[in-house]
Formats: structure tokens, sequence, C-alpha cells
């Protein structure tokens, strides 16, 4: 027995009230809108659909797809947010907040240039504008993707201390 692919529009309509569900569940007290999660998800589902036609389980599918996209969309905010140096997220953009912003910038990037062994690679590549996954930085590495946690738990760590050292030396 045959399945016919299910028409696009039967699939869109069926997985709307799941997609409307996950993404207010997924961006609740996050500050992103449900609509700019879902707006992502569907864009995702309809490059999906060209590349290699619906997936073998939609509402799978599209549960991971909205993790995907939430954890997108909560990076690039917070690199936004580190981009202007408004914490705060005031969105004052005045020409002496972005030039102690990018003094930061630049005194963060000098500090993991200075850092042991491999961490000035991997701390590169996670401060990537790039924001690449953590298997491709595995493979731009050669090193586990299991074991990129802990290597920047350490680098952190010791980027923590640099830090602290030239912040108490000031």
């Amino acid at each position: 027995m045959t399945h016919e692919p299910v028409p696009v529009h039967e699939l869109v309509v069926s997985l709307r009230p799941l997609l409307t569900a996950e993404a207010a569940a997924e961006t609740l007290g996050s500050g992103t809108e449900p609509g700019d999660l879902e707006q992502a998800v569907w864009l995702r589902l309809l490059e999906r659909l060209d590349a290699c036609g619906p997936p073998p389980d939609p509402p799978g599918w599209l549960r991971r797809a909205v993790r995907t996209e939430a954890r997108r969309i909560r990076r690039r905010a917070r690199r936004e947010t580190a981009l202007t140096g408004d914490p705060a997220g005031t969105g004052h953009h005045d020409p002496e907040g972005l030039a102690l912003a990018a003094a930061r910038r630049r005194a963060l990037r000098d500090a993991v240039r200075r850092l042991p062994g491999r961490c000035p690679e991997l701390m590169e590549a996670l401060l990537s504008p790039r924001d690449p996954t953590y298997r491709e930085i595995a493979g731009e590495l050669g090193i586990s993707q299991g074991g990129i946690g802990p290597e920047r738990s350490r680098c952190l760590g010791c980027l923590r201390r640099l830090l602290t050292r030239e912040v108490a030396a000031r």
C-alpha cells in the first residue's frame, strides 16, 4: 500500500495549531514574539519542502524546528545586545556607549588571544558571527562534539581569571 503525499495546504493546516502552541510555550517570558518564531519555522518548512519534500514525521520535525529556531533567535538577541553594549536593552546607541562597547569587544578579543592551548581557537569559533553549531565547531577544530562543552567551561574559567587579574591591576 503506498501513501499519497499530503498536499502542502493540508500539511500547513494540520500543523498550524501545534506550531502556535509550541511557539507560545518556547517564547514564554523570553521577550520574543511567538509570531516571529512561527514565521521562521514556516520558512524552514517551505525550504525543506522545496529541497526534499515533507518530513516523514511532521509533528516531530515541527517540534525540533521550533526549538532550533528559538535557540537561533535567542543567540541572535544575545549577540545583538553584546554588540550594542546595551545590556539593559534600552535601545540607546549614543556615540559614547558605542565607543565603550567597541573597547570592551577589543579587550575581550585581546584577552581571548592570550588564553592557553586551544582556547583561543575555540572561543573565536564560539564568538563567531556565523553562529556555528557544536558539530561545525568540532569539525573545524578537529575535536569531538562532546568535548566542546567541557573545553569551553575550562576556557571560560581561564578567561575569567585573566580578566579578573587585569581589572584588579587597573
